[in-house]
């Protein structure tokens, strides 16, 4: 399996990527600081699962979604964001992610969400 960690701040990205590396161990974590770059390694490394943020710069991760899914329809994209509003959420739902989840994810959260996928 392959992994992608989605955010504009390296301290998400970091933390997020420890938690998942508590749950898959030595699988493939790769980093995206914004959109653009996360559509790019979907295409390049035909990643599996991506953890995406919303608001970033140079693409956000609501145009980046669909140019995601289009290229990977069977990508599982879990949505983590601090923008949890229910229009949120039906939006990435309506675009293909699987699941929109709050920050931070933290270990026992990630069990959870890797359960569901």
């Amino acid at each position: 399996m392959k992994y992608l960690v989605t955010d504009d701040s390296k301290l998400a990205r970091l933390s997020l990527i420890k938690s998942l590396k508590a749950q898959v161990g030595d699988a493939e974590i790769f980093q995206a600081h914004n959109g653009e770059e996360a559509v790019s390694l979907v295409k390049k490394e035909k990643i599996d699962i991506v953890f995406l943020d919303l608001t970033m710069p140079v693409m956000d991760g609501y145009t980046a979604l669909p140019l995601m899914m289009e290229d990977n329809p069977k990508l599982k994209v879990v949505v983590v964001s601090a923008d949890i509003q229910a229009q949120a959420k039906s939006k990435v739902i309506k675009l293909g992610a699987q699941l929109h989840v709050q920050k931070p994810i933290n270990s026992q959260k990630m069990q959870d969400l890797l359960a569901m996928l």
